[in-house]
């Protein structure tokens, strides 16, 4: 899916603007940028931004600050952005989360595809789908045969109503054509616990805090959700190649900036962007966090966003969900 994503272009990337944007674009930057943060620091989406923001610093020549503003699932964060001036100063960390919150609320102030202008997408992160050891599958094809078989028997957990976890599950659901309960925890810890002890079945946790728990044997991994498999664990299939051809979900972060920004200030931070990307110390980072780098152009990036959407609103629309 990524790679039909990313040979995609699209077409709500904001135009430069001319006379007073030309002067701007040429003087960028001139003073510190902010990157808004939805979340509380300390947490992957903060970490990502403060690990790519010294580089940025670098090679722009001005300060670059991680600002958080948590609070409303995000939306505080991103209507405050889709309203700053869209001179460079004020950028935005999206996650995948926020893309997820646009297909539940019809009613938020800002609207993704029209108040922003993408920059680049940052860094993609798997799934890893585990079951409690009690679960007879060896294999993403071993549990659809279950769920077939025993259709409303087998239980899954989620870090909450519409969070990414349970939309990877409501793709596995919608794919292999299963009935499986969905039983929501207020976190991705509570949820992961829950499957070491077989309070439900299967969980689609993420990679770096599973990793203790595979190695003492309390979770089975049955497969990861990208297109390739991780090198954190090399030997564990995608769930694509063993059961559900074409399965593919990510958590992500990326930049984006209120719509309207001058075309040569967007090629300015893209450039940055993917400059920092490269970097094989940076790359080894995010690797050990479980994320993959995983830089683009604002055209593939545009069209990811849109992609991911669209997604998101046929899963939420076809499982019900609803915003808590």
């Amino acid at each position: 899916m990524m790679r039909r994503i990313f040979g995609l272009t699209a077409g709500f990337i904001a135009c430069a603007g001319v006379g007073v944007f030309d002067s701007l674009a040429q003087t960028y930057p001139a003073k510190p940028i902010h990157i808004v943060s939805g979340f509380s620091p300390g947490g992957g989406a903060d970490v990502s931004a403060r690990i790519v923001g010294p580089k940025l610093t670098e090679y722009l020549g001005k300060p670059v600050i991680v600002e958080n503003r948590p609070c409303a699932s995000t939306a505080i964060a991103t209507d405050y952005v889709a309203k700053a001036p869209a001179d460079g100063y004020t950028l935005l960390l999206l996650p995948s989360s926020t893309t997820i919150l646009s297909a539940m609320r019809r009613s938020l102030p800002y609207n993704m595809e029209r108040d922003f202008t993408p920059i680049s997408l940052l860094v993609t992160g798997q799934y890893v789908l585990v079951v409690h050891p009690s679960v007879p599958a060896k294999n993403a094809a071993d549990l659809i045969k279950i769920t077939r078989a025993q259709p409303g028997r087998l239980t899954y957990g989620s870090s909450g109503g519409g969070s990414s976890s349970q939309l990877a599950a409501e793709l596995f659901k919608s794919m292999a054509k299963v009935d499986i309960l969905h039983v929501p925890y207020k976190g991705a810890n509570d949820a992961t616990i829950a499957t070491a002890t077989g309070e439900i079945d299967m969980f689609f946790a993420s990679i770096a805090p599973l990793l203790p728990l595979k190695a003492t044997g309390k979770v089975k991994v049955l497969g990861v959700t990208g297109a390739k498999r991780t090198p954190l664990m090399p030997a564990v299939p995608t769930i694509s190649e063993s059961g559900l051809p074409g399965y593919e979900r990510y958590a992500w972060y990326g930049l984006i900036a209120p719509a309207g920004l001058p075309a040569d200030i967007v090629a300015k931070l893209n450039a940055a962007i993917r400059k920092a990307g490269d970097i094989a110390e940076i790359k080894e980072v995010f690797s050990k966090q479980g994320l993959d780098s995983q830089t683009t152009t604002p055209e593939q990036f545009a069209a990811f966003i849109k992609n991911d959407l669209a997604q998101n609103t046929k899963l939420v629309s076809a499982a019900g969900i609803k915003a808590e």
